[in-house]
């Protein structure tokens, strides 16, 4: 929720296609932005493709077969040596539905959604009426480190907000719908998050849930075997609206990338893990929003930019001294009575001594630099949940981006093609007030 501030303030002061490629690159430069376009189409990409298998998973079910019946499997790795032909052919199906017309993509997203949020009832009433407490023994089997590593884990499964902000360039009304759509259905789908995950291993012991169609197989094990196809279908029909919305901002973030001329065309897919990739482009869309709220161009005292600096780099750094300590000694103490007072102090100074230079029209997150500075907190904490082979392959793609960036994105953005292009500058803009902006005079 805290990330999704952040998302709304943005989408309403700045509506354009881009999400948080084209906010990071308006508040935080070229550079930024090009590791966050790398960082967005992983999300995308990967996030898709695990929907797609799961699509596979579910739809074996309704067919009543072994989850891996209809994968080819391979001399590969142990893990990697499964193919899924279905899950391409899904992939495909939705992005050629998408192609064809928008607005017919957003009235099968109506349907879908209608038949899932009855199937999402069903799947409450009836999994709470079978549950059995004694499920629920141990409780949490592999204690706090557990669910943060979880949490972790399952984060991209909140980042399809991200694609509802590439929406708001076509939306009639974003001062108004935006902060609806994003807040409002974040949190009822928080709540039926949460419910879900806890119907679950109320039905069946956590040892036994089926990874690949969890629901189905848990309403078989309790003689609802009848159950399990419904759901399957439930399931079918709400994992097609997720790869419908999430191919229509896929192809919002290319094109947006692909204007600003940071990536070939032919360079539209990278790889590497989703979760610390999702988590990264969070902490920084609440960077950018504390650099938007207290620095403007030409306006802002440096004094003032360099209290920022200093106060963001304290932030930065203490919660990453919180996340670490947490990796190395989950049970210890010692350690936050150091970072904690560092990361509160360092936003209690830059809300009384640093001045903001912005304020939204419409609608802003509340609680400025709090709730930015807690959501950079709680998103690197949950960075440091995760295993070391996450952040090798970050670093890997990363890297790789930054060679990129160098011999290619540096020379080729948008902005250096059109001033080769342009004999004059464009007239400078001056702030008249924190709320608005004119023309300099000549």
């Amino acid at each position: 929720m805290l990330s999704v501030f952040c998302y709304t303030e943005f989408s309403v002061e700045i509506p354009v296609a881009g999400g948080s490629f084209a906010y990071l690159r308006i508040e935080l430069g070229d550079f930024v932005a090009f590791i966050t376009a790398g960082n967005i189409l992983l999300e995308s990409v990967v996030g898709n493709a695990a929907v797609s298998r799961a699509w596979t998973s579910y739809f074996t079910s309704l067919l009543n077969r072994p989850s891996n019946s209809l994968r080819f499997h391979t001399n590969l790795t142990e893990g990697y040596n499964l193919l899924d032909p279905i899950a391409v052919v899904v992939l495909a199906v939705a992005a050629t539905i998408t192609m064809i017309s928008t607005r017919k993509t957003s009235y099968l997203n109506w349907i879908a959604s209608a038949i899932n949020n009855v199937v999402i009832l069903f799947v409450l009433i009836a999994g709470f009426s079978h549950a059995n407490l004694s499920n629920m023994k141990p409780f949490m089997p592999f204690g706090p480190k557990g669910v943060f590593q979880a949490a972790a884990i399952v984060y991209f499964a909140y980042g399809g907000f991200d694609n509802i902000a590439t929406m708001a360039e076509e939306t009639k009304n974003p001062s108004r719908d935006i902060p609806i759509g994003l807040l409002g259905s974040m949190s009822i789908i928080t709540v039926v998050y949460c419910l879900m995950a806890l119907s679950l291993p109320m039905m069946q012991k956590y040892t036994d849930i089926d990874t690949g169609a969890a629901y189905s197989m848990a309403f078989h094990s309790v003689g609802m075997t009848w159950a399990k196809y419904l759901v399957a279908l439930g399931a079918l029909k709400g994992m097609t609206t997720v790869l419908l919305v999430g191919t229509l901002g896929q192809a919002r973030y290319i094109t947006h990338i692909a204007r600003a001329h940071m990536i070939p065309p032919c360079l539209n897919v990278l790889t590497g893990l989703l979760s610390v990739s999702t988590l990264f482009i969070f902490t920084m869309m609440a960077v950018a929003l504390l650099v938007r709220r207290y620095y403007v161009t030409d306006v802002t005292p440096k004094p003032h930019l360099l209290k920022l600096v200093v106060y963001l780099v304290i932030i930065i750094s203490s919660s990453i001294g919180t996340s670490a300590y947490w990796r190395l000694n989950p049970n210890g103490w010692i350690g936050y009575v150091v970072t904690v007072p560092i990361w509160f102090f360092a936003t209690l100074a830059m809300s009384v001594f640093l001045p903001q230079q912005r304020s939204p029209k419409v609608w802003g997150v509340p609680l400025v630099p709090w709730l930015p500075s807690l959501s950079i907190a709680t998103n690197i904490f949950l960075m440091g949940s995760l295993s070391s082979s996450a952040f090798i392959r970050f670093g890997i793609c990363t890297a790789v981006m930054l060679i990129y960036y160098a011999f290619f994105g540096l020379h080729a953005t948008y902005d250096m093609a059109h001033k080769k292009g342009m004999p004059e500058s464009p007239e400078p803009l001056k702030v008249v007030n924190s709320n608005s902006r004119e023309k300099a005079e000549p």
